[in-house]
């Protein structure tokens, strides 16, 4: 049985609203703090707007209430509302920046991977196909000192996500492509041209689904973007569906796909409209769905993109040929994926095909392999916690992947290096 938690906050507020004063004091409004974590995006801060400039708030005098709606589908029932965990408050400006004294207080909310509540997406079905989608989010924070209520959503913080272009669309012949796209500032130089492909349920018409799905953002982060010198583009586009739909269903290699001729076309119209990208230096790389896509442009590319870094590969080896492994071998490639991937079964796609690049003789091709995808912050459990064997990209994305399948650590120029650090130093022979 769903448990009301609204009414038990009701019951409560009545009394303290009737104690504090007789007139209920006005509604406030709030702004979120959207972060994405490995596991996707969570509102991680609310921002209060305050009636009066204030040096001190403390986080115990709030409660915070969620409900969680959609009118795509349908939440699981022990999904829609709850109580959310503040952790800690502090005085702030608008944009949730510390400040001594000021106008708004933020309280910082605990997050966590088994904790959906937390989430503004959630994964639904829809037709014949499931995506992740943005839901309504309503938010109730109570001052239980003062009886204040704040239930006005005043906007939205998205960190990094913001730093991005997210109108653009490029259209080839009846194919119209969304996508994302960061471009580095105060460039003196030609810089690289980052460019990750989305999984299967990150299709449709909103560019912040892709980048927030599985934080894919985070190649626009300063962490990433000093190791590309003076800094890398950034190209996410979105499918209106999913990468491997074919003609008549789903394609997985033994026929082709009805986006990447499309997808090709937005690369080289991106590249053109922005002359200070590298054309020796295009990377592409994506998971699962965006897996087989970058594995089809390499193969229908290989002389365009300088290296491919791909994780939990969809594309299938059985329909990799002979011919088509001498073709890409020569092509700089890092693959990522868990052994207990049950989606994309490795033994059916990247292990096979890993081997028998390396025997045609690929000299700069790697393989990082799990047996788990786990938690990497260690807050949840490190090693302990374990994710679906598919969201090995989680490795990708926060540039920890470092070994090679044999467990030795991938060397560029007689220094180990990360998945992203090694992507860095490749280049396209002109």
């Amino acid at each position: 049985m769903k448990k009301s938690l609204y009414f038990l906050w009701i019951v409560f507020l009545i009394p303290l609203l009737a104690i504090s004063n007789e007139n209920n004091p006005p509604a406030g409004s709030y702004k979120l703090i959207i972060e994405g974590f490995d596991w996707g995006p969570a509102v991680n801060k609310i921002i209060l707007n305050l009636d009066q400039p204030t040096k001190e708030i403390s986080a115990a005098d709030f409660e915070v209430f969620v409900n969680r709606s959609s009118q795509d589908g349908e939440i699981p029932a022990a999904q829609t509302s709850g109580k959310r965990t503040v952790v800690y408050s502090y005085i702030s400006d608008e944009k949730g920046n510390r400040v001594a004294e000021g106008n708004h207080a933020t309280l910082v909310l605990a997050v966590s991977p088994v904790a959906p509540i937390g989430s503004p997406i959630q994964y639904l079905r829809m037709g014949n196909r499931g995506g992740n989608v943005w839901i309504d989010y309503a938010v109730t924070v109570m001052d239980t000192k003062s009886g204040k209520i704040w239930n006005e959503e005043a906007g939205r913080i998205l960190p990094i996500v913001d730093d991005f272009d997210l109108t653009g669309k490029f259209t080839h012949g009846n194919v119209t492509l969304p996508y994302a796209a960061f471009t580095p500032k105060g460039l003196t130089a030609k810089a690289p041209l980052i460019i990750w492909l989305h999984g299967g349920g990150e299709g449709g018409d909103d560019p912040t689904i892709p980048l927030l799905g599985n934080k894919s953002f985070n190649y626009a982060s300063p962490e990433i973007q000093t190791l590309f010198g003076q800094g890398a583009y950034v190209l996410v586009p979105q499918a209106p569906t999913f990468w491997m739909q074919a003609a008549e269903g789903m394609t997985r290699g033994q026929t082709n796909d009805i986006y990447n001729e499309a997808l090709f076309a937005l690369f080289q119209d991106f590249v053109a409209k922005n002359p200070n990208i590298d054309p020796t230096r295009i990377y592409v790389g994506g998971c699962s769905n965006g897996g087989y896509m970058s594995l089809k442009l390499i193969l229908e590319h290989p002389d365009y993109f300088a290296a491919g870094y791909i994780s939990a590969l969809a594309y299938n080896n059985e329909f990799v040929t002979d011919a088509m492994v001498q073709k890409i071998k020569n092509v700089p490639m890092w693959f990522v994926h868990s052994k207990d991937d049950m989606t994309t079964k490795p033994d059916e796609t990247v292990v096979p095909l890993f081997d028998r690049l390396k025997k045609a003789g690929a000299k700069n091709v790697h393989f990082s392999y799990y047996d788990n995808v786990t938690d990497i912050t260690g807050f949840y459990g490190g090693d302990d916690f374990r994710y679906p064997g598919h969201w090995s990209w989680i490795y990708s994305h926060a540039n920890v992947a470092r070994k090679d399948l044999d467990g030795s650590p991938v060397m560029l120029e007689g220094r180990p290096v990360t998945i992203m650090e090694w992507m860095a130093g490749q280049k396209k022979r002109k």
